[in-house]
């Protein structure tokens, strides 16, 4: 445990001091990086990681509550998770701007298009597209909102996106849920008679999952039947992704139910966002205690197979997969294949393997600290 925690906190240390906006505008990357931040504040209460978020708001949050980079107009769900952030800033600051900055992304979420089945478009381009990466962009901004500001009124609108994904997306012999769903059957990605995508990709399940249980931790136990909905979806995808862990290294696989076929690997990012939300549906109560071991196990796993010292003694987190998609983009189709998900590249330290690598961390501390390891 101690070699994984300096190892840890030198790589995440070393990294914050070297991040730059990622695209330069508001984007759902840099808010992985600012949520894992913010969460690491709240397990250590050291102020430096509570600054950098400051920091980073300062430069892209006006007075106003105008977003620098941000327009709803493009009704991009990716965009609202940066915003996760401004809740804490709000609650600790009382500074009105990150208040006017909810709002703006709240008002997205009212005109935001939707399914008819009734959860949102993933983007504007994407008519009529459900992906499992949007129930993270959006639902745990969203279930925060309604708690704070909102008297819980629309509840059972959130957990019906998750309902909605569960009764669509979930296939009951593998206990997975696909990439994507269209819901008119109309693009090229899909299998015709169901609108899915043809695969399992890992990271697509960990956004999944994170939503769940970051959905689940601002939900009021005073609206029973939808937290304890939530609660059984939850177990239920936890055990179903945990049959194909593998059980030597302890992390999942690209394509979660293809472990053996001819270029298949172990994916960083997809196993800290599992591990991530093992440990912290287990601390919450939402899953067994079983799951707080597995996970620890899985973040370790991580840090033994991809967090590797370079020549200059820095260190750098492998085996993230870069981006993952469906349908065209810059001139490619995304297809949905095996082949597909094993071709787009393999990097390190891109954030949204980095940004989870903080977020399962002080999950990982919250764990050691009730197991009594803290020192």
């Amino acid at each position: 445990m101690d070699c994984i925690k300096s190892r840890s906190e030198k790589y995440i240390a070393d990294y914050l001091k070297s991040y730059e906006p990622y695209k330069g505008k508001w984007c759902y990357e840099d808010g992985c990086l600012l949520q894992g931040t913010m969460l690491l504040y709240k397990a250590t209460e050291d102020k430096k990681y509570l600054e950098f978020v400051y920091e980073y708001l300062k430069e892209f949050v006006g007075e106003n509550g105008v977003i620098k980079g941000y327009d709803k107009s493009e009704f991009n769900i990716d965009n609202i998770n940066a915003g996760k952030v401004l809740f804490d800033a709000y609650n600790f600051t009382g500074d009105e701007k990150y208040r006017k900055a909810i709002e703006k992304l709240h008002e997205q979420i009212l005109e935001h298009p939707r399914v008819p089945q009734g959860n949102f478009w993933h983007k504007k381009r994407y008519e009529n597209q459900v992906w499992l990466d949007g129930l993270y962009m959006v639902e745990p901004f969203y279930i925060r909102y309604e708690t704070e500001f909102n008297g819980k009124r629309n509840y059972a609108d959130i957990f019906k996106h998750f309902v909605n994904v569960r009764e669509n997306m979930f296939d009951e012999n593998k206990k997975l849920h696909y990439h994507g769903w269209d819901t008119a059957k109309k693009c090229s990605w899909i299998v015709s008679e169901t609108g899915l995508s043809k695969n399992f990709w890992l990271r697509a399940i960990g956004w999944h999952l994170m939503a769940m249980v970051d959905t689940l931790e601002y939900m009021s136990e005073e609206i029973f039947n939808e937290y304890r909905g939530l609660q059984i979806l939850f177990k239920e995808a936890i055990r179903g992704i945990d049959q194909y862990r593998d059980l030597e290294k302890d992390m999942w696989y690209q394509v979660v139910d293809k472990q053996t076929e001819t270029g298949n690997y172990l994916e960083t990012s997809g196993s800290l966002m599992v591990a991530y939300s093992m440990m912290k549906g287990a601390r919450l109560g939402y899953i067994s205690e079983k799951y707080s071991e597995i996970g620890k196990k899985a973040f370790e796993g991580v840090c033994k197979e991809y967090l590797e010292e370079k020549d200059n003694g820095s260190l750098a987190l492998g085996g993230i997969c870069l981006v993952a998609g469906l349908g065209g983009f810059n001139g490619e189709n995304r297809d949905g294949s095996y082949e597909y998900y094993l071709s787009e590249p393999v990097v390190e330290d891109d954030v949204k393997g980095s940004g989870i690598f903080l977020m399962a961390y002080s999950e990982y501390l919250y764990l050691n600290k009730i197991k009594g390891c803290d020192e």
